[in-house]
Order: structure tokens, then C-alpha cells, then sequence
């Protein structure tokens, strides 16, 4: 489902080039391949193929940890979708297999490198809306069972509309507020089992692994409490996906899913929101402007911004609310990131550092 656009964003860029696709199902490898020029190979012979720099994980979230630890041990670099792993012990062996072998690992979500989150974290940065006391965040929907192929997945064990969209909205709080340093959270299955209604499989029965409506209040190192709830239970609201409130307005934060606007502020006493101009774009806007980052960082040296660090944390935050929710208890983290560098502006197309 997301492959086509991975490779789309790697064609625009002039440092980087598809080489290779695997996939379990060899017919889809080859067609994606023919599209790019490229070669539909198994996943040992791309692993061994010195004309491979970097694996890009887009496995189902169980298997990411298993193949991101094959490709760093074959001495590649990994960009991953998310989420890093679906239990923090495996995500914490990954980051240190990468640094222990000066290898890069990456990982989704890319979102806020986009104009959109760009903008809203310039609005908080130059104090536009005073110090950041809280965030509230929504993911309510009715979930995937009614839209997507091949849904069964979104409520395995590492999915479900926490560990499948908490990690856009997570990232996104890190990047705007800084880490978290503890979570307190409840959660509940509302149906044992789900019946599909998209095609190809309409009529048939998904059984529910994961909690499907979670509650998650995240305490900021920095002092802001934010609230984030997210649902597939949820079959209409008008909440807003996510605002920060601070001690002289309210910034109003687009989709985290999105790489867009619209990001509007108000501040006391006015009577109406204002539209922020976004930051001007100068890379794709879409999926895989994350790893064409890494990818020129590793060729600069410095530090990519969706870290192997960041990716952790963010990990680390959904498990805890797991945790908080089933014991009854405030969890506190023990990880925690920097926040990435922000975007430089008027840089030349497809490029990202001066």
C-alpha cells in the first residue's frame, strides 16, 4: 500500500536510486521493480548485493524488528516504517546493533519534515502562542476494516490505532515539545472480533489482538501535559487532531498524518483564527523525505532527523501506555531524543542542509 509512494519520492531526488524490491509475494516485487528500473530480487540476495546501501523496512509491523536486525547484521543501513518494533527490548537490540556496526537506522514517521509541521513547530519556537502548557491530540475513526484490502493486520499485535497512528502523533509532540518523561493511560477492547466490509475479503472475521480505544495522558520533560486518545471505535467527531495551548494562545497543528496545513493560531482576545503561511517546501511533500534525509546525512555525516533515538522514545511511549494501562499505574520513560534540527529555508529543490 505505501511501497509505490516510497518509490515515487525516491525518483525526484537526483542522490538516491531504487535498486532493488523484495517482497514475499515475488509478482509484486516485479512489478514495482519494472516501474523504476529496478530489480525484483529474495531478500538474501539484496542483502548480499554490495549495490544495496539501505534497506527501506515496509513489512508488516511484527516483522520489522527481523528484518531490520538481517540487514544490519549484512552491514546495511535501515530506514523502517513504523513502528520501530513492537516491544521496546527489540527496538532498544536494534538501535545498538546500528551503532555498534556505524550503521543508520531511520524510521517512519517522516510527517513532521513536512511544511505543514515545519510551520507549526517555527509558530512554537518563536513564541508565538507564549510557554506550552498543553497539547490534546485525536485519532478517532471507525477503523480499517472498511476501506483497506487486507485490514486483519491493523489488529495484530504492534498495530491497532495506538502502535498504527500513535506514532505520528507521538513524533509530533516530541518534535513540537520536546520528550516525554512519563505516561499515564487506560484502554479497553470494545469487540472481541471485526467483520470486513472492503473487498476482497468482505464477510469475513478479523479477531481483535489489541486495544482499540486508548487514552494516554504523556507528561512532557519540559512541563507541558498533553492528552492524545486514539480510537477505531469512534464512528463520527468534530474534535480537532491536535492543538497546543500555551500561555498566550492556541496553535492549531494540521494532521500529523499529513505533510500540509492548514496551521492556524488565536491568541486571547482575538475573534478569530488566523492562518499561518506555511514554510516553503523546497522536497517532495510526501513519503520518504525521512530516508532521503538519512540517506544525505550519512553522505555529510551529520545526524538525520528520524533518529534511531527518536524512533525509540516514541516507541517506548506507546509501550508505556500499554503498561500504565493494564497495571493502573503512571509509568515513568527511560528513554528520551533531542529534537531534530528543523528544516533550513530557501534551500536549493531536493536538498537538505546548506
Amino acid at each position: 500500500m505505501i511501497s509505490g509512494v516510497y518509490a515515487d519520492t525516491l525518483s525526484k531526488l537526483g542522490f538516491v536510486r531504487l535498486a532493488a524490491c523484495v517482497d514475499a509475494l515475488s509478482d509484486r516485487a516485479t512489478e514495482l521493480a519494472g516501474r523504476y528500473d529496478a530489480r525484483a530480487l529474495d531478500l538474501d540476495a539484496a542483502l548480499a548485493d554490495p549495490d544495496v546501501d539501505v534497506v527501506v523496512n515496509l513489512t508488516p509491523p511484527r516483522a520489522h524488528a527481523e528484518v531490520t536486525r538481517r540487514a544490519l547484521e549484512a552491514g546495511k543501513s535501515v530506514f523502517s516504517e513504523k513502528p520501530l518494533g513492537v516491544e521496546l527490548g527489540e527496538g532498544a537490540a536494534l538501535v545498538d546493533a546500528a551503532r555498534a556496526r556505524g550503521a543508520r537506522l531511520g524510521c517512519a514517521p517522516d510527517t513532521f519534515l513536512g511544511a505543514g509541521l515545519q510551520t507549526a513547530r517555527a509558530v512554537i519556537d518563536r513564541g508565538d502562542i507564549g510557554e506550552p502548557v498543553a497539547a490534546n491530540a485525536f485519532m478517532l475513526q471507525a477503523g480499517p476494516e472498511w476501506w483497506h484490502p487486507d485490514p486483519g493486520l491493523f489488529y495484530e499485535r504492534g498495530a491497532g490505532p495506538l502502535f498504527d497512528m500513535g506514532p505520528y502523533y507521538f513524533t509530533t509532540l516530541v518534535q513540537l515539545l520536546g520528550p516525554a518523561r512519563a505516561v499515564s493511560a487506560g484502554a479497553r477492547v470494545s469487540r472481541a472480533t471485526r467483520t470486513i466490509s472492503s473487498e476482497p475479503r468482505r464477510g469475513a472475521l478479523i479477531d481483535v489482538e489489541v486495544p482499540t480505544h486508548v487514552s494516554t495522558v504523556v507528561e512532557m520533560a519540559s512541563g507541558p501535559v498533553a492528552t492524545f486518545v486514539a480510537s477505531f471505535d469512534v464512528q463520527a467527531s468534530r474534535y480537532r487532531n491536535l492543538e497546543i495551548y500555551g500561555t498566550e494562545g492556541t496553535l492549531s497543528v494540521p494532521d500529523p498524518n499529513t505533510f500540509g496545513g492548514p496551521v492556524t493560531i488565536r491568541r486571547f482576545g482575538d475573534g478569530s483564527w488566523t492562518e499561518v503561511d506555511l514554510v516553503e517546501a523546497n522536497v517532495p511533500q510526501q513519503r520518504g523525505i525521512g530516508l532521503a534525509d538519512m540517506v544525505w546525512a550519512q553522505r555529510t555525516g551529520r545526524a538525520h532527523r528520524a533518529s534511531d533515538a527518536l524512533a525509540l522514545h516514541v516507541l517506548e511511549i506507546m509501550c508505556a501506555t500499554i503498561e500504565s494501562a493494564e497495571h493502573g499505574a503512571r509509568v515513568d520513560l527511560e528513554t528520551t531524543c533531542e529534537r531534530a534540527a528543523p528544516l533550513p529555508v530557501g534551500l536549493p529543490p531536493n536538498t537538505f542542509d546548506d
